[in-house]
């Protein structure tokens, strides 16, 4: 009786979690072809309008544009940086390096309203004025944090056998690193910036603190909630839901092509 209990309660309550995490997603996307109007909180007829014009609404690209260099700039930086601290915190050892480890998980562990608070605190104790450098800092302060730790555990499982057989090989330590370390890496040091960029582009809470006036795509979503946000906002939501699934998706297919690639060799 338990395993019959088992055998359907996991799938079922699995499924009808998966449903709830895309509920919100699936209203996004019916209500992108809703003929909205001036506000989008009721459905008043499907409409193609919204897609053949998504920037129909005011400032919604601009700040979408916005987001976006944010997110290329601050996951660029993060990523370089990140990985240096990686390699370094595994391959050496040196003095304080427990409290550089603690440093580096801290931001992951600190509240975003305090972080954003710290750093707004800061910047006008410098005098600098708020908007797209502000926010940049901030973002590559937390996104350094997840690139470090991503690339880290990838640094912890490579083989030091592959860079010693280059050694032997008389390979300089330049060419090791580019020819051997790098591309084992490059898994580890892509999937970092993806995760880097996915969260400075979702951030709302730092970048209201550090942004002063500048407009980013979250800080026009929630100034546009209180009168319903427009339907192009779920426009380039639903957009951009599709571009990470057909990366997910294309990503899955080239790994699987690889794995039976080798199997059959």
């Amino acid at each position: 009786m338990r395993q019959k209990f088992g055998r359907w309660f996991i799938p079922v309550a699995g499924g009808l979690a998966f449903i709830y995490l895309l509920v919100p997603i699936a209203y996004i996307f019916v209500f992108s072809f809703n003929d909205a109007g001036r506000t989008n909180l009721e459905w008043r007829g499907f409409t193609l309008d919204n897609w053949r014009n998504p920037c129909g609404a005011p400032n919604v690209c601009e700040s979408l544009v916005n987001s976006l260099q944010i997110g290329v700039v601050a996951t660029v930086f993060a990523t370089v940086l990140g990985t240096c601290v990686a390699l370094g915190l595994v391959r050496y050892k040196f003095k304080f390096r427990n409290t550089a480890d603690l440093l580096i998980i801290l931001p992951l562990a600190t509240p975003e309203v305090v972080l954003g608070a710290s750093l707004l605190a800061q910047f006008l104790n410098l005098g600098w004025e708020l908007g797209f450098v502000t926010i940049v800092i901030s973002h590559m302060i937390f996104c350094m944090s997840f690139v470090v730790v991503t690339v880290r555990a990838r640094v912890s499982s490579l083989d030091p056998r592959l860079e010693e057989a280059a050694s032997d090989l008389y390979a300089s330590p330049l060419t090791t690193f580019w020819k051997v370390t790098f591309p084992l890496l490059l898994p580890g040091i892509v999937a970092a910036a993806l995760l880097s960029f996915a969260m400075s582009f979702d951030d709302f809470i730092i970048t209201n603190f550090n942004s002063g006036n500048f407009s980013t795509f979250p800080k026009f979503i929630y100034v546009s909630a209180t009168r319903g946000i427009p339907a192009q906002a779920n426009v380039i939501g639903s957009a951009m839901f599709i571009l990470a699934l057909v990366v997910v998706v294309t990503s899955q297919v080239i790994a699987y092509r690889r794995r039976k690639a080798l199997a059959a060799r």
